[in-house]
This record gives C-alpha cells, sequence and structure tokens, in this order.
C-alpha cells in the first residue's frame, strides 16, 4: 500500500521544479519593486507601477500555467502549423500602422487594446513547437541536406529576419541558437551543423557591419572604457553597481545605481541591482537556481515519453538557460549588451506570461514522463 502511494505520487509532475520557478518569480516581483520604485514615482507618481503591471502579469500567468499544465502535450504536436502561422501573423503585425506600436525607432509592440504584447516573446514558444513537431516528424530524414537542412535553414531564416526587422537582435540570437541545439538533438550531420554555424556568423557578421549602433556596441564591449558617457555608459554602470554591492550587499532597497544611472534598472539590468544590494553571495543563488532548472528539464527531456515531447523539452529549457547565460554576461560585461530580459525575474509581462505558459507545457510532459517510468 505505501509503494503504491509513492508511486502515485511520484508519477505526478515535477513539483519541485514548479516550486523553484515561482518562488524565483516572486522574488523577480520583489526586486522588480525594489528597482523600479524611485524611477515609478518620479515618472508615473506612483512607486508600485511597473509592480501592479508585472503583478497582473503573474496572475494571467499562473492561469495560462494551469491551462497549458491541463493539456496534453500532443495538442500542440497536432496544431503545430498553425501556430507557426500564428507567429508570422503577429511578427508581421508590429509593423502595420494603427496596430503596431514604434517606439524609439523600434517596432516590437501590438496594442490590443486594454494592453500591449511583445510578439517576439510569443515567438519564441510557438517556434519551438513547432521545430519539435517538424524534427520529431522529419525523424532520420533530418540527416539529408534537400528535405532536413535547406527546410531548416529556409523557416529559421524566415523568422529570424521578421524579429532582425524590429529590431530585436537579442531575441533572434536566442531563438537561433535555441534552433540549432534542437536541431544537432534530433540528429543532424555534423557536417550540417558546421555549414549552419559557419551561416549563422557570417549573418551575424553582416547584422552587425549592416548597422552602426550594433557595430559601436561590439567596439564598447571590446574597450569599455572607451566612451565612458556614451556608448560605454550602460555596462559601465552596469559593473559599478555589481562591484559596489561586493559579497554581502548595500542592503535590501539600497541600491544606488536605480537612482536614474543605470538605464533600464528593473527590466534587462535588474540583475545588476541584485547585485548591487544583496551582494555576490545572493546573487550566486539566482545563477544557482538556473543551473537547477536546466538539470530537471534535462532529467525531464531524458524520460520524455516520445521524439517531440523531448525536443520540446529540451527546446524550452535552452531558450530559459540561454537567455539566462546571455542577460547575466552581459551585465557581467563577457558578452555585448543585448537588451533581453532575466527570464521570470526581470520586469517584462508578454515575457512572464509566456514563460509561464512553457512551464505549464513542462508540467504536463513531467507528468506523462513520470508516470510512463512508473509503469
Amino acid at each position: 500500500m505505501a509503494l503504491e502511494k509513492f508511486r502515485k505520487r511520484s508519477a505526478g509532475p515535477d513539483y519541485l521544479l514548479i516550486i523553484v520557478i515561482f518562488a524565483l518569480i516572486i522574488f523577480g516581483l520583489v526586486m522588480v519593486y525594489a528597482a523600479s520604485a524611485y524611477t515609478a514615482e518620479k515618472t508615473y507618481g506612483v512607486s508600485s507601477y511597473f509592480f501592479k503591471k508585472q503583478f497582473v502579469a503573474f496572475i494571467v500567468g499562473i492561469v495560462m500555467w494551469l491551462i497549458f499544465s491541463k493539456i496534453d502535450y500532443n495538442f500542440w504536436k497536432k496544431n503545430a502549423f498553425i501556430l507557426l502561422i500564428i507567429t508570422i501573423i503577429l511578427l508581421v503585425a508590429v509593423f502595420i500602422p494603427g496596430i503596431g506600436i514604434n517606439a524609439s525607432g523600434a517596432s516590437r509592440w501590438l496594442d490590443v487594446g486594454f494592453t500591449q504584447i511583445q510578439p517576439a516573446e510569443i515567438a519564441k514558444l510557438f517556434f519551438i513547437i513547432y521545430l519539435s513537431a517538424w524534427l520529431s516528424k522529419k525523424g532520420d530524414g533530418i540527416r539529408d541536406f534537400k528535405g532536413g537542412f535547406i527546410p531548416f535553414v529556409s523557416i529559421l531564416a524566415l523568422i529570424s529576419l521578421l524579429i532582425i526587422k524590429q529590431p530585436d537582435m537579442g531575441t533572434m540570437s536566442i531563438i537561433a541558437i535555441v534552433s540549432f541545439i534542437m536541431f544537432i538533438v534530433a540528429g543532424a550531420s555534423w557536417a550540417h551543423i558546421i555549414t549552419g554555424v559557419g551561416l549563422g556568423l557570417s549573418f551575424l557578421l553582416i547584422l552587425i557591419k549592416s548597422a552602426p549602433y550594433r557595430f559601436q556596441r561590439l567596439m564598447t564591449f571590446l574597450n569599455p572604457t572607451s566612451d565612458s558617457l556614451g556608448a560605454s555608459y550602460h555596462i559601465n554602470q552596469s559593473l559599478i553597481a555589481i562591484g559596489t554591492g561586493g559579497l554581502l550587499g548595500l542592503g535590501f532597497g539600497q541600491s544606488k545605481q536605480k537612482l536614474f544611472y543605470l538605464p533600464e534598472a528593473q527590466t534587462d539590468s535588474l540583475f545588476a541591482i541584485i547585485t548591487e544590494e544583496l551582494g555576490f553571495f545572493r546573487a550566486m543563488l539566482v545563477i544557482l537556481v538556473f543551473v537547477f532548472i536546466a538539470y530537471r528539464g534535462l532529467k525531464i527531456a531524458k524520460n520524455a515519453p516520445d521524439d517531440f515531447s523531448r525536443l520540446l523539452v529540451v527546446g524550452i529549457t535552452s531558450w530559459i538557460i540561454i537567455q539566462a547565460f546571455l542577460n547575466l554576461s552581459a551585465m557581467l560585461g563577457l558578452v555585448p549588451l543585448t537588451g533581453i530580459p532575466l527570464p521570470f525575474i526581470s520586469y517584462g509581462g508578454t515575457s512572464l506570461v509566456v514563460l509561464l505558459m512553457a512551464t505549464g507545457i513542462l508540467t504536463n510532459i513531467s507528468k506523462q514522463a513520470n508516470r510512463q517510468s512508473n509503469n
């Protein structure tokens, strides 16, 4: 009887992963308020402006997580092509006057009446679902140049071009890297992988050379002290925040850099504020949490019921970890600034809701994977 009860419990979803992710979100809510209160008060007259918006996104995200966790993952495989079409439509819609919102030269948002959404965030999840279905359907055919490599590169190029047109090089980079990881896991040949990487790097160089601000970002990364009050200002302020925090931090709410010194303190620069206020030791716990998420994600992928679910888990887990890595590395000056948020923590309603949708899919797959492993 006791053994049967244990089997029933172990056949459920990965509760530990769910608890850790929700704890990370709650921590993020607290830090969003700490990082944005002063700016929100000065700009909107309400210190909790950004916190309230993020909290609403959290509530919506919980609802979406519950819904997605109940949907059998095979539903996404059957409707993968529809999701691809929706992705393309959303990415094109940002350029339509009256629907798309252009801010500071960027067309990344859609006005849906009661709120604004960022289609590129939705594209991350929907394209991973489509690619998982396509790769699993191809099977060994993925090793064929005309039937596997060319179609893969073509659809990835289409999505990448639509995103870089916004422009959003950070999101494009994440989607490209995650796609190639899935391509490798699906069994692609090394010749195709090397060719794909070569094409990707060539495309990256063209993008950098074609836009002066991208080239400037690269030069700033190579020499952060070259223009401390101009192009290098953001990264220098981030490094000041991290250095000022030391090992133990200045104390919660005591950051100096968030007082109009560090740009985007509550979004892509939030980790710098976390380190400044809580110190290196506590900031390391954030990194360890992402390592744990990677471990649990790969464990779910290992026990996944089929190729589609395995690729889907690999894609979602890779997306979370790569995005976290790029954000943290940018704050530490290890890679050029990308402008992408720290998953589950940084301010961004669409990002949080979509991540919780992805978590719902992981929840469903982990439940079925545990159930199968106990049969």
